[in-house]
């Protein structure tokens, strides 16, 4: 049984998606990063930058314990201890990889960013808000050009869609409205329709709404 050290973030929901995805039995721990509890000790021990989500898992390499932070580490190790989402041809493997950091790089950054200067940040930068909202929406465009010629993003279903969809699903908070890029929208709305993207979106809701 792994443990999930989690919340209803864009990366938190990655790994709960991922899980749900592989059928690895889970227990969730809810980590509360509008209280703080990423800060407490015990949670620092296993992800020592603070940031969610984390695992544990009993059964790591040889059989002894292991604890991951970082999502996209936690998501290759899932892939690889479940055996599916990664592809094992090099080629089809470094595909997947490169979609992965360019979520990690790129993706995530700039949306978070962009989340931030729109919606939290106590004072509205004009300058800001443009720089990371228009970034954002250039890399949904790299996105759409995409998909029109792939049905995922490295080709088949694998652990880079899973990492970027939960940060497109807050387009709305990104000032973007998914029909401008429909070949995205496609690949959007295909993976919402999975069951197990539709119970990783909500394993802490409506509780941590």
């Amino acid at each position: 049984m792994i443990d999930l050290y989690t919340w209803t973030t864009p990366n938190g929901r990655k790994v709960s998606i991922m899980l749900e995805e592989t059928g690895l039995d889970y227990t969730v721990h809810p980590i509360d990063i509008m209280k703080g509890d990423q800060h407490q000790p015990d949670f620092l021990t296993i992800s020592p930058n603070n940031k969610i989500p984390a695992i544990v898992d009993p059964d790591g390499p040889g059989g002894a314990p292991i604890a991951l932070f970082e999502s996209a580490a936690i998501l290759i190790y899932l892939a690889e201890k479940a055996g599916t989402l990664l592809p094992t041809e090099p080629r089809a493997r470094y595909r997947v990889m490169e979609w992965l950091m360019f979520q990690m790089g790129g993706v995530g950054p700039m949306f978070g960013q962009a989340h931030h200067f729109r919606r939290f940040a106590k004072e509205k930068i004009p300058y800001a808000i443009d720089r990371y909202s228009n970034e954002t929406r250039r890399l949904y465009g790299v996105l759409d050009k995409r998909l029109g010629d792939h049905e995922f993003l490295a080709g088949d279903y694998s652990i880079a869609d899973i990492a970027t969809f939960p940060w497109c699903a807050r387009h709305e908070w990104q000032g973007v409205d998914l029909a401008e890029f429909p070949k995205l929208k496609r690949w959007y709305d295909v993976l919402a329709a999975r069951p197990a993207v539709d119970r990783g979106m909500n394993t802490l809701m409506p509780a941590a709404a």
